[in-house]
C-alpha cells in the first residue's frame, strides 16, 4: 500500500496496509480491577491512575461485552462514511484486562471476537498478568482473529517507576514482551511523556529500551493530572508541574526521531476526559493539538526514526 505522507508510522496507515480499510475501536469495560489496587501489588493504583482504571471512555461494564458492542456501534454509526466497508477492534480498556482466571477471560474474549464485524481483539495489561494459563489462552485466541496486547510501560527508568508506583520492575516486561513474542502476539507499548525528572535523556533510555526489544507498537502519551489521582495532589502543592505544548512537542518529536522506523506509532498525545482534566488544559482541544503536531512535524521535517541507529 502506498505511503500515506504521514511523518510517523501511523497506525491508521498500518491498519488499512493490513486489513484493507478502516477499522473503529470500541472500548470496553470488563469489569477487571488491578493487582496495584486490591493490594497484590499495592493500594490506590499508579499514581496518574484514574478511578476508572485508564478506561474512563470505556462502555459500561454493567452490560455484557455483547450489549456494550451493541450500544457503540449504534453510537458511532450515523458518523461512519457511507457505503465504505469497514470494522471494529474490541478493545478491553479499562483496568488490568487479563487480572482474572483465564476461564472468566475467555469467556469475556470469546463473546467479543464472536461479533463478525470485530476484526481485532486489543487487550491493555500489566505485564506482571500474563501466567501460562492465560498465555496459553492468548496463543489459542491469536490463531483466530489477531490479539494485540497493550502494555503499560511508561518509563525504562526504575527509579521513576517506583515514584509512579508501577509496582513491577523493568525485567517484568521484558520477560512478558519475549512470551508473547514466541507467540506472535503483537506488544503497543504505553509511555508517559511529561514524567517529573525525567526530561528528554530520560525518555530517550525509554525508546531506546523499547527499540531493543522491538516492540511491535508504542503509545506516546502526555501525563495528565487528573482529580482523584494521587498527581492531583503534587500539583496542587507545586511538587509537580505540567507540560506546556511547547515543551510537549520537544519531547515528542525526540522520542518519534529516535524510535525505529518498523514500530507502529498508536498515539502521539492523549485527551483526558474534560470533567477530570486538571492540567494541562490545552490538551482537552484535540484537534487543534493534532492538527499543530501534524503541521510542525512537516514543516521541521521529522521523521520516525531519523536519529534511530540500528544497533539492535
Amino acid at each position: 500500500m502506498e505511503w500515506d505522507g504521514t511523518p510517523y508510522h501511523s497506525l491508521n496507515w498500518e491498519i488499512r496496509k493490513q486489513f484493507g480499510k478502516k477499522l473503529y475501536k470500541i472500548s470496553l469495560d470488563g469489569g477487571m480491577t488491578c493487582p496495584n489496587r486490591d493490594g497484590t501489588v499495592g493500594y490506590g493504583g499508579c499514581i496518574f491512575c484514574s478511578e476508572g482504571g485508564s478506561g474512563d471512555f470505556a462502555a459500561d461494564r454493567e452490560l455484557s461485552v455483547r450489549e456494550q458492542l451493541k450500544t457503540a456501534k449504534e453510537r458511532i454509526r450515523d458518523k461512519l462514511p457511507k457505503g465504505k466497508p469497514g470494522g471494529y477492534i474490541a478493545y478491553f480498556q479499562a483496568f488490568t484486562n487479563t487480572y482474572a482466571p483465564a476461564a472468566r477471560l475467555e469467556t469475556l474474549f470469546t463473546e467479543a471476537m464472536e461479533d463478525e464485524e470485530v476484526e481485532v481483539l486489543s487487550i491493555a495489561t500489566r505485564p506482571d498478568c500474563l501466567p501460562d494459563g492465560v498465555l496459553e489462552l492468548l496463543g489459542k485466541l491469536n490463531q483466530r482473529k489477531p490479539v494485540w496486547i497493550e502494555l503499560g510501560l511508561q518509563t525504562a527508568s526504575e527509579k521513576t517507576a517506583g515514584w509512579i508506583r508501577r509496582g513491577y520492575p523493568l525485567s517484568c516486561f521484558t520477560e512478558a514482551r519475549q512470551h508473547l513474542g514466541a507467540l506472535g502476539i503483537p506488544v503497543i507499548a504505553h509511555v508517559i511523556i511529561g514524567l517529573p525528572g525525567e526530561g528528554e535523556a530520560g525518555l530517550l533510555k525509554t525508546i531506546d529500551y523499547l527499540n531493543e526489544q522491538a516492540v511491535e507498537g508504542v503509545k506516546l502519551q502526555l501525563l495528565h493530572i487528573l482529580k482523584g489521582t494521587g498527581l492531583e495532589a503534587l500539583y496542587r502543592t507545586g511538587e509537580v508541574r505540567a507540560l506546556s505544548f511547547e515543551e510537549y512537542e520537544t519531547l515528542l518529536f525526540a522520542a518519534i526521531r529516535r524510535l525505529r522506523p518498523e514500530t507502529v506509532i498508536h498515539r502521539i498525545t492523549g485527551d483526558g476526559p474534560k470533567r477530570l482534566l486538571i492540567a494541562p488544559l490545552w490538551s482537552g482541544n484535540k484537534k487543534m493539538v493534532l492538527n499543530t503536531l501534524h503541521r510542525d512535524m512537516k514543516m521541521l521535517g521529522i521523521r520516525q526514526g531519523m536519529d534511530f541507529k540500528r544497533r539492535y
